[in-house]
């Protein structure tokens, strides 16, 4: 006959196998948990205490794992052109008759224009303050 201890080890490694074909972790805390109620039940205890261990488990680790994921997917990291602010570039074209200076930031080439209409030379040192649609609006970097 096999053990309570080995079922509930089967059954948390299987619910471990099906989270990686789900989202969320609701089934990695069921298996989980299977695993520790089967560490624990190898003492010998009765079935009622085996299960009130996997509830109590898996509450517990299911709002851990559900703060986790919150802190996880709520993390602020710049993406896109955002990533550009802060960057420092330099100013790598000047059209005097439009009044349209293109700098380079990150092996890239981008119209911009300085946060307090100041002019700007070719080669001048340049950083992102932001972005307004596909303009950069930057600062001059004094040396």
């Amino acid at each position: 006959m096999i053990d309570p201890w080995m079922i509930w080890v089967g059954l948390g490694v299987i619910c471990l196998i099906i989270e990686i074909f789900t989202p969320g972790f609701l089934f990695m805390s069921f298996g989980i948990s299977a695993i520790i109620t089967g560490l624990i039940a190898m003492a010998s205890m009765p079935f009622w205490a085996q299960l009130a261990i996997f509830i109590v488990v898996t509450f517990i680790i299911f709002l851990n794992l559900r703060k986790l994921s919150k802190k996880l997917m709520h993390a602020n990291h710049p993406t896109n052109v955002d990533a550009l602010i802060g960057k420092k570039g330099t100013v790598s074209e000047v059209i005097k008759d439009d009044n349209k200076y293109f700098v380079k930031v990150g092996g890239e080439t981008w119209s911009a224009v300085t946060e307090n209409d100041a002019d700007m030379k070719i080669a001048e040192k340049i950083q992102v303050v932001k972005i307004d649609g596909n303009k950069l609006i930057v600062k001059i970097i004094e040396e």
